[in-house]
């Protein structure tokens, strides 16, 4: 499908983008979706933890917490990935910018293991968390930089514990629609781009999403988040564009695989190629990917964060 070596098109791209801006939605989506088919319906045979802290340490008694509850299902919230379990608690997981899982079968076949099973080859001083289980799987988590981070919290304060209390809706629930945008952008005079990262508004959209979406949606990151809202409250046809967009956008990406700039990989050690349909992000001096247009991609920053965006067809 590609004619060039992933491997050099990630460097590539990395080096016209920024490390920090992943993972990003798409990418904690895939790996969810990686984890799932070994964990989901496992126990929790054995649980090492290699070191007491990661980005933050530890909870209090966490292997013993972990060890023999039932996994009885993983899902993504915003960028974490929260494992239910039988205890009645949940173990939340940020991967950072560089954790990763890996899985390998151990003893005999694995029962679901899907397309999943993978030696990444990690270097094995960084892997600070091992989970074996039930069915064989040893699930690893590596993360050099450290930036990550595992915690434990009862299943009935999920949504109010400190990690999602005040977060917004999930851009690919029905939740997101053209009325709520509309109701949280009334009168905000905040950058567009700033007012759609802002967590409090739609939760685990990131900054080369947003880049993206804002670019197929023709609207320059520059405006203010008031343009998707009439002085009534009602949307504007620039909103009603804008979040069927988004979770194209989204949806494009997780089917892909995510985008790897340079840490980043799926549970399977499998690259992501989204990065490949990138049409504005880590694309600066480029010619615009719209038909007849004759701008070139600019690259400006914003809250510390760039933005990559066409100044000719974004309007």
């Amino acid at each position: 499908m590609f004619d060039a070596n992933p491997a050099d098109l990630v460097g590539t791209i990395h080096k016209r983008g920024e490390r920090g801006d992943l993972p990003e939605l798409p990418e904690v989506e895939t790996v969810c979706r990686g984890l799932a088919p070994v964990m989901e319906g496992q126990i929790f045979t054995e649980v090492n933890q290699n070191r007491p802290d990661l980005r933050f340490p530890f909870p209090i008694q966490f292997e013993s917490r972990v060890t023999g509850a039932k996994l009885k299902h993983i899902r993504r919230r915003a960028k974490y990935i929260c494992a239910h379990l039988s205890t009645g608690e949940v173990l939340i997981m940020h991967l950072g910018m560089s954790g990763r899982f890996t899985i390998e079968p151990t003893t005999g076949e694995l029962e679901r293991p899907g397309e999943y099973v993978h030696d990444t080859g990690t270097i094995p001083a960084h892997d600070h968390v091992v989970f074996r289980m039930s069915n064989g799987a040893v699930v690893t988590y590596n993360d050099p930089r450290r930036f990550g981070y595992m915690d434990l919290v009862p299943e009935t304060e999920i949504e109010h514990c400190k990690h999602f209390v005040g977060m917004g809706v999930e851009p690919l629930d029905n939740e997101l629609n053209a009325e709520y945008l509309a109701s949280k952008a009334h009168r905000r005079t905040t950058d567009l781009k700033a007012f759609l990262l802002d967590q409090r508004n739609i939760a685990g959209l990131g900054n080369i999403y947003v880049c993206e979406a804002l670019y197929r949606a023709g609207l320059s990151p520059k405006r203010k988040a008031s343009c998707l809202a009439r002085a009534s409250g009602k949307p504007t046809d620039r909103n009603e564009r804008l979040v069927p967009i988004i979770r194209d956008v989204l949806n494009e990406a997780i089917a892909a695989g995510g985008s790897t700039l340079r840490d980043y990989a799926a549970a399977d050690g499998a690259l992501g190629y989204f990065q490949h349909a990138f049409r504005v992000y880590g694309r600066e001096g480029e010619p615009c990917a719209t038909a007849n247009c004759e701008g070139r991609v600019r690259r400006i920053v914003q809250a510390g964060r760039s933005t990559f965006y066409c100044g000719r067809c974004q309007r």
